[in-house]
């Protein structure tokens, strides 16, 4: 009791009302539980996320888990799962195994999102065979988790299998292939997959139509964008807000360059969330117009909206399209001072990019050596453009070491650094790096093109 009452302290100021939680909660049986599960959840008093770990807490270390149904579990499961804590939920799962509880079809679909959370195939691999044992592999829930599992795997073909064994598949199952070939960079796969499900008699809903208009997005197809508008516009939900399927359309036109139409959308948005202004800021920095971009981070800022770290990416990739590299270090410190938010590989990535192409190359191997994650190879390939573009032999050896220790068949590394060599007029280093490529057999891809159709 004592260890509650402290974890109450900690989660929030109205310490008698949490408590109050607490002690009635262990004058309830099973069917009594839910009603008090659902007021803790949606109680004023405590933060989302801290409200999500209270419940987790709480139940976990309540008497009633020693009852043989899989309810309670579920919604530790599903309070772990909303705190972003999915390898707790998969903890909790196993020990309801051990338990001799046996999992329902509820139960399923919650683990089986822990494990794509966590990218384990192996794992979801184990779950299917799971489901398949207590018939629970056809539930819309189960199957539209497999797919998604196996899509983000890059399984495609194992995905498509789950899919097509299903004559009588649900939306769900739908959504799931449609999102997962998008996510997977198969966009023309995820328009051909829409237009099927439209055949099939199916009418999409608003998560449907952001996949599908992410994929036109890839795809640049302008005249597909208006069409997929269309059926945004009919698929709007009456009874909830339309937001992310308005985002999905700034995305799309962004993505498509029409930033005339991405804006309009942006205007007429009855109301905005962080997404919304975080698309309009990515969008106009990969069209190269940074003070548009970071215009639009001001005014967010003015309204009130916390960025968050997709916003930052934004402003540094805005900051180094337009070679603000005072500004861009700026935005870096501001990211992790005034909003406490930790930089991720691609953060870094932009930083090194943006001083490196101001010839800062001594600067950007300082980032690259202070990382707090291992270098990726697109993080050293921005270091090793600077090389380039400044003749920089040193810098450009010490970095092609570590890229080809990465991707050694990467032809590209080679290539570059033959590049530096001739920009000084090393001629027999590019010959000895043109004669290593052929011993490893490395040949230089060619460019090419692709078309595409609208339906």
């Amino acid at each position: 009791m004592v260890f509650f009452s402290s974890l109450v302290c900690r989660l929030t100021d109205t310490t008698t009302k949490a408590t109050h939680y607490f002690h009635r909660w262990n004058h309830y049986t099973t069917p009594a539980i839910d009603e008090y599960f659902v007021s803790i959840s949606s109680s004023s008093t405590l933060s989302p996320q801290d409200r999500n770990k209270f419940l987790a807490k709480l139940l976990s270390n309540s008497n009633s888990l020693a009852h043989p149904i899989p309810f309670l579990r579920n919604n530790i499961m599903r309070a772990y799962l909303r705190h972003d804590s999915p390898l707790d939920a998969i903890q909790v799962y196993l020990d309801m195994v051990r338990s001799d509880v046996a999992p329902d079809r509820y139960t399923l679909p919650i683990v089986i999102k822990s494990a794509v959370q966590i990218h384990d195939l192996p794992m979801g691999k184990q779950l299917h065979s799971v489901a398949v044992k207590l018939g629970f592999a056809r539930d819309e829930f189960c199957e539209s988790g497999f797919i998604a599992l196996y899509c983000k795997a890059g399984k495609i073909r194992d995905a498509r299998k789950v899919f097509d064994e299903n004559l009588e598949r649900k939306l769900g199952s739908w959504n799931a292939i449609i999102g997962g070939l998008n996510q997977a960079a198969r966009a023309k796969e995820a328009v051909e997959m829409f237009v099927e499900m439209k055949r099939s008699g199916f009418e999409p809903d608003d998560f449907t139509m952001v996949s599908v208009t992410s994929a036109c997005g890839s795809l640049g197809d302008l005249g597909l964008a208006f069409q997929f508008h269309r059926c945004v516009l009919e698929a709007k939900p009456d009874e909830k807000s339309d937001i992310m399927m308005m985002n999905s359309l700034i995305d799309m036109y962004g993505k498509c360059g029409r930033m005339d139409l991405a804006s309009q959308v942006f205007d007429e948005m009855p109301e905005r969330n962080v997404v919304s202004w975080t698309s309009m800021i990515m969008s106009y920095a990969a069209h190269g117009r940074t003070l548009e971009a970071l215009e639009g981070f001001r005014q967010m800022r003015e309204a009130g909206v916390r960025p968050n770290s997709v916003t930052f990416l934004g402003v540094l990739s805005a900051c180094v399209h337009g070679g603000l590299v005072e500004a861009g270090k700026a935005y870096f410190e501001m990211m992790k001072s005034e909003f406490d938010l930790e930089p991720g590989l691609s953060h870094y990535g932009c930083v090194v990019d943006l001083l490196s192409r101001d010839g800062r190359l001594e600067e950007a191997k300082i980032v690259v050596e202070g990382m707090p994650m291992r270098p990726s190879v697109v993080v050293w390939g921005c270091l090793m453009g600077g090389c380039e573009k400044f003749g920089d032999v040193e810098m450009a050896e010490w970095v092609a070491k570590h890229m080809v220790e990465l991707e050694p068949w990467n032809d590209g590394v080679y290539v570059v650094l033959a590049n530096v060599y001739a920009f000084r007029g090393m001629w027999k280093d590019v010959e000895r790096v043109r004669k290593l490529m052929k011993e490893n057999k490395l040949v230089k891809v060619p460019a090419y093109s692709s078309t595409t159709t609208t339906l």
